[in-house]
């Protein structure tokens, strides 16, 4: 193909025109592997709370490309020197930092994958496309790794203020109606310069960068950390977590080759070679959604009941408290499931069950958000700021949550 015709124009809601910068982020995302993620949703089961939020990762990554072009042209702008090698790189890395997500986001690093980030996965898939690539994504890797000698490089890809972040508030909030995510992305990347190799923010954009945290926290309680997103996630993690267990005792569970492959096999960060990497990259919602719909009338009671809670919306009732649930609390409960099913304590478990989750807006400890004074002088935003409220949105906020049948 013609290189020209590479150089294609993506339509996008929140942007606008988003422009392919060159030929190797257009195969980039020719490629099946970037393909896949048109099929993840970027929020996971959120579009049971919000009707809106069936965007996906796919629109997300590309949103961040975008971004990160314009904060390139920015610090250009103001005499920071980025070769055209470094900015590709930028590109590449941003572009696919979220390739290694799995069905439905976060689900599987909790159930039928145990215990690997998706932020490993993602890695192991940018090494396999570098092999593909002839090595042409090396210097991306070693940016998105933080081995690369330029800091703020790594920090434009994961960082507090990193164009992951900025995309994903304005898009989430733009598909779930939720204004106060909505911030102002643009004004951030263009107050943005480096000093000392770090990435800094110039003082008159410190307001926006206050919205942004702000922004931020609204968003976690108020659609990531939604009880009603939080019960489903909790629930589907239970659905592959009961198959996998049906899959272990030689249950045969009808099954995409993809997913029948995660739970046959018990996979962990060692075993992620190069076969599980290609089986994994079949895997998407599609193959969960299709074995849900099987499950509902399968004969194991527990497995049915969570298929039916999520395909028909009808989900567990869960309370947020500020104190541990009290184990008396958590056992009367379970009683009452086992009473009225049948059920040992192990299948009741699967309904009944408690957790905890943490928000915090701001870490004062971690890759700060530094501010760059008129007078020359880098303060942390939350010393620099005048609002009182952004050194308790450094404060980690922790709830306490109990899931149970209605």
């Amino acid at each position: 193909m013609n290189a020209t015709n590479k150089l294609k124009i993506f339509n996008d809601p929140i942007y606008g025109f988003i422009t392919i910068p060159n030929t190797l982020i257009f195969d980039l995302i020719e490629h099946r592997y970037f393909q896949r993620l048109r099929r993840i949703s970027q929020m996971g089961l959120s579009y049971l709370v919000y009707p809106g939020a069936h965007h996906t990762r796919f629109h997300h990554a590309l949103g961040c490309m975008h971004l990160m072009t314009r904060a390139v042209q920015a610090l250009r702008f103001k005499g920071v020197e980025i070769s055209q090698e470094e900015e590709q790189a930028l590109q590449v890395a941003i572009l696919l930092h979220d390739i290694g997500h799995g069905p439905f986001s976060h689900a599987m690093e909790h159930s039928i994958v145990s215990g690997v980030p998706h932020e490993h996965i993602s890695l192991l898939f940018m090494e396999m496309l570098n092999r593909e690539f002839d090595g042409k994504l090396g210097l991306a890797i070693k940016i998105f790794k933080g081995e690369y000698h330029r800091k703020f490089m790594n920090q434009l890809i994961s960082g507090q203020l990193d164009m992951d972040r900025a995309d994903y508030l304005k898009r989430d909030s733009f598909y779930t109606g939720v204004a106060e995510g909505n911030i102002n992305s643009e004004r951030i990347i263009t107050m943005l310069h480096v000093v000392n190799d770090e990435l800094v923010v110039e003082e008159k954009g410190i307001y926006s960068v206050e919205k942004f945290l702000v922004a931020r926290r609204l968003m976690y309680w108020q659609v990531y950390l939604h009880k009603t997103g939080l019960a489903a996630e909790q629930v589907l993690i239970r659905v592959l977590q009961r198959a996998n267990y049906l899959v272990s005792r030689g249950e045969d569970l009808e099954a995409t080759r993809a997913l029948k492959f995660f739970l046959q096999h018990n996979i962990s960060l060692e075993d992620f070679d190069e076969d599980v990497i290609e089986q994994f990259s079949r895997l998407d919602d599609v193959d969960i959604q299709s074995a849900m719909k099987e499950w509902q009338y399968h004969s194991d009671p527990v497995l049915a009941a969570l298929c039916k809670m999520l395909l028909d919306r009808k989900l567990l009732r869960i309370r947020f408290r500020k104190k541990p649930v009290k184990p008396e609390k958590r056992e009367a409960l379970l009683q009452e499931v086992m009473e009225k099913h049948g059920w040992s304590r192990e299948d009741a478990s699967y309904l009944v069950f408690d957790g905890v989750i943490t928000n915090q807006a701001y870490s004062i400890d971690h890759q700060n958000i530094n501010i760059l004074m008129k007078s020359g002088k880098i303060k942390d935003v939350a010393r620099a700021s005048d609002q009182f409220n952004l050194k308790a949105l450094s404060k980690p906020v922790t709830k306490y949550y109990l899931c149970h049948p209605k």
